[in-house]
């Protein structure tokens, strides 16, 4: 870990203001900046500490959506009422990841910009075009049993760690930001960016840009909600696949339906070919399984990673039966 200097942010202005220093880094719960500062694979020369900020509410807006600050806890968020309640895929996604004491720690917002736990990413020995832009990508021909399937290219297939983000994409959520410029809305599915030629570049932030809020749709009346993670471990383990289903259900058919995927691709996933598949048909395993061969139709395995796809057929198969049973 290098010498940076350390200040506190007391107004969204001011810390928007400050991140435009090259080396500047925002910080909250820290709980991915610091361990790569301490890889050496972050380096800032300046951290503003924006925990002051007041961006720490979740409440309900007048027109029905829910508004949840950049600065709440993974922890408070997943035990919220009207999350627990409307828009429990969240707090299931949420409740599935990291330990307790990481997410007493983690925001919303630092959550959004987790990045990937690629090996090759984290050690600055190894050749990593995330990391190192034109150094080579590692992980093609090393360890990618955990890697990505979906959304890869020759340069990266590294994966987006996270389970918060998958529900966030299933629920269709938007993200507020903030900069110098004036204050921007982004659809969740815009928000992420496959790695192509650029894997450095994994969100459409622009430097000096922060994360403010972020806002989910009136809940679905009616609608079931799943977030299904597998894994090698109980807990405290990133996944190998999950799948996160919105499902409402109208005269036998579905007439509501979202498939967001985890752990298999450079970003939350979002199906809509299978969505169109199950859009309108009763709630039937024949529609499942083609729902899901639907998902991973296109998919691109490693040399380690062909089980993948057998394995995200069946979270989603499986999810979609316990979201319409």
């Amino acid at each position: 870990m290098e010498t940076f200097t350390y200040t506190r942010a007391t107004g969204v202005s001011q810390a928007i203001e400050g991140q435009s220093q090259q080396g500047t880094r925002f910080i909250a719960g820290g709980t991915t900046l610091l361990d790569l500062m301490k890889l050496n694979v972050e380096r800032p020369t300046r951290l503003i500490d924006i925990n002051r900020l007041p961006l720490d509410k979740v409440e309900k807006l007048p027109d029905g959506r829910l508004k949840i600050g950049a600065l709440v806890r993974n922890s408070d968020l997943a035990h919220h009422p009207l999350v627990e309640s409307d828009y429990s895929v969240l707090s299931q996604a949420l409740l599935a990841g990291a330990s307790a004491q990481l997410r007493n720690m983690a925001t919303t917002g630092g959550n959004l910009l987790q990045r990937t736990r690629c090996m090759y990413f984290r050690n600055e020995a190894m050749a990593c075009n995330k990391r190192t832009p034109g150094s080579g990508c590692s992980a093609i021909e090393g360890d990618n049993r955990t890697l990505a399937i979906l959304g890869t290219s020759k340069d990266c297939i590294a994966t987006n760690p996270s389970d918060m983000n998958v529900a966030l994409t299933a629920l269709e959520a938007v993200v507020h930001i903030q900069g110098a410029k004036g204050e921007r809305e982004i659809p969740i599915g815009e928000f992420f960016l496959v790695p192509g030629t650029t894997p450095q570049r994994e969100t459409v932030i622009e430097p000096g840009e922060l994360i403010t809020y972020v806002t989910l749709p009136a809940p679905r009346t009616g609608s079931k909600q799943v977030y299904l993670k597998l894994r090698d471990r109980a807990s405290y383990e990133f996944a190998l696949s999950s799948a996160a289903i919105v499902a409402a259900i109208n005269g036998g058919k579905l007439d509501f339906i979202r498939v967001a995927l985890g752990g298999v691709g450079t970003k939350p996933w979002r199906s809509l070919e299978a969505e169109r598949i199950l859009h309108g048909k009763m709630p039937d395993e024949r529609f499942f399984h083609q729902a899901a061969e639907a998902a991973l139709h296109g998919a691109q395995p490693q040399s380690q990673n062909a089980f993948k796809i057998p394995l995200a057929k069946r979270c989603i198969t499986h999810a979609l039966t316990l979201a319409t049973v």
